[in-house]
């Protein structure tokens, strides 16, 4: 495959930022298809193993490469690719071969040259060897170490141990290959992380999003201008800020809209959306719950993008009551509702908890509803790493609805998926009718994912026991 596409395709190396590992391809592919191009990503799967920080991509322009880089988070950089080898010797045998593609540098071009590793330090000395040894590459222009017009890089890769950085070395032995290549772009999206920096932001919660995976949602998203995203679950707006920041126009609902007004009279979320220049994109903002929406009819948006509250910090809620009521209450509560409230008092609806399990497929019903075809449900799904089954993801699927995206954020005993879930069917849909089921009994016959019930595990479970082995490995 690899080969065939060689000859219509040409390579590309990223080099990426080690945070998030498992977000990548997804983050690449995504971005591929918000701008329309082809990227192939290698098979094997040694050659896009998370672990490391670099991959070989094939793209068909220098311009598809240029996208990627001003778009993708996870991007520190993309180069040309020219060559790659277990030993300089084959490195350079690659290079010569590549003589088409930077042959036209050599006469009068400015260039700089440089080699780093990554997990690794290099001595100086060694570094002017590896510089020399591409002599016959014969580039006549200057060498600018500041803003020259190319830059070629030599990138050396070696196991890490521990995540501690190997010692240093006299000779090109111990590590994994070497990569050569013209930089054509460094990452500019990456500065995005600092702008969107939730401590820097003018109003937020404690349950607020931070900036680098709120970006990487926006991203699965498609978000650009024209587009129209609806978060059921806004909070103090996380997801909103970059998704405007991109261009796409946003809605956002909560069942407590108090989280969304802030204490001000500016609500807090438009607070912060002027902060980042994005507030005329901010449609509205509006307080209800989900299962009782106000939504007449369907394929409104392009996209849904939400953190779903799973009850760490906080839990779900729904309108209801958690038992009903029995004669003598009833009565009372009709009795307040046909007599005024004294001081014009709002009234405050009663609400119950909503369980995970049944939040995640209501929210997926709701998503066919009201995306167009094509659109894409992005949202965060905790879970517990001992438990948890690929089946639990499709657990939560109906009809006309495909996951295309599941990348774990890791935190140990839990971690919680990033799910990108596309709508591929053109029917339309009446608006859903929401889970009514009692979430304390179970039905034996269906498969129990495992993030049902993840509040009461989180704090009674696998959160109690990580406390107690802290506690002992402390000697407390």
């Amino acid at each position: 495959m690899a080969q065939k596409l060689t000859t219509t395709l040409s390579k590309y190396l990223a080099v990426f930022a080690q945070a998030h590992q498992e977000f990548r391809v997804p983050e690449l592919e995504s971005v591929a298809q918000l701008y329309n191009f082809k990227i192939h990503l290698s098979d094997d799967p040694e050659e896009r193993d998370p672990g490391r920080p670099y991959m070989i991509i094939w793209l068909e322009s220098e311009d598809h490469a240029r996208l990627l880089a001003r778009r993708c988070i996870l991007i520190k950089s993309i180069y040309e690719f020219y060559g790659r080898g277990a030993t300089y010797e084959e490195l350079h045998l690659q290079n010569r071969a590549k003589r088409n593609l930077w042959e036209r540098y050599i006469p009068e071009t400015s260039f700089k040259f440089f080699v780093t590793a990554y997990s690794h330090k290099i001595p100086q000395h060694r570094q002017r060897e590896v510089v020399e040894s591409f002599s016959y590459m014969g580039f006549m222009g200057k060498i600018v170490m500041k803003n020259p017009e190319i830059t070629l890089g030599c990138f050396e890769e070696y196991e890490t141990g521990n995540g501690k950085t190997r010692e240093r070395h006299e000779g090109d032995g111990n590590f994994i290959q070497a990569y050569f290549g013209r930089l054509i772009e460094e990452g500019t999206a990456r500065p995005l992380v600092q702008l969107f920096d939730v401590k820097k932001r003018s109003y937020f919660g404690n349950t607020s999003m931070e900036a680098e995976i709120s970006l990487l949602m926006a991203n699965q998203t498609l978000a650009c201008p024209g587009k129209l995203i609806y978060d059921p679950f806004m909070g103090t707006g996380s997801m909103a800020y970059p998704v405007a920041y991109f261009g796409a126009q946003v809605m956002g609902s909560d069942i407590d809209g108090r989280q969304m007004r802030g204490k001000q009279t500016t609500p807090g979320i438009f607070r912060a959306a002027s902060q980042y220049g994005v507030a005329s994109r901010i449609v509205d903002i509006c307080t209800f719950d989900v299962t009782n929406n106000p939504w007449r009819r369907g394929e409104l948006f392009d996209a849904i993008v939400t953190d779903p509250p799973y009850g760490v910090r906080a839990g779900a809620k729904r309108l209801g009551r958690k038992k009903e009521l029995d004669a003598d209450r009833l009565a009372l509560y009709h009795e307040h509702r046909t007599n005024p409230r004294p001081n014009d008092s709002p009234y405050i609806p009663p609400t119950k908890p909503y369980e995970l399990s049944d939040l995640a497929v209501d929210l997926v019903l709701l998503a066919r509803y009201l995306l167009k075809p094509g659109g894409r449900l992005v949202f965060f799904l905790p879970t517990v790493t001992d438990q948890y089954e690929e089946v639990d993801i499709y657990t939560m699927l109906c009809d006309g609805m495909e996951v295309i995206a599941n990348s774990l954020q890791d935190f140990g005993s839990w971690g919680r998926r990033l799910v990108t879930i596309r709508k591929v069917t053109s029917e339309r849909y009446p608006p859903p009718a929401f889970s009514t089921r009692n979430a304390e009994v179970e039905d034996e016959t269906q498969h129990v994912p495992a993030h049902r019930h993840f509040r009461e595990k989180y704090f009674q479970g696998f959160k109690k026991a990580e406390v107690e082995a802290d506690h002992v490995g402390d000697g407390r």
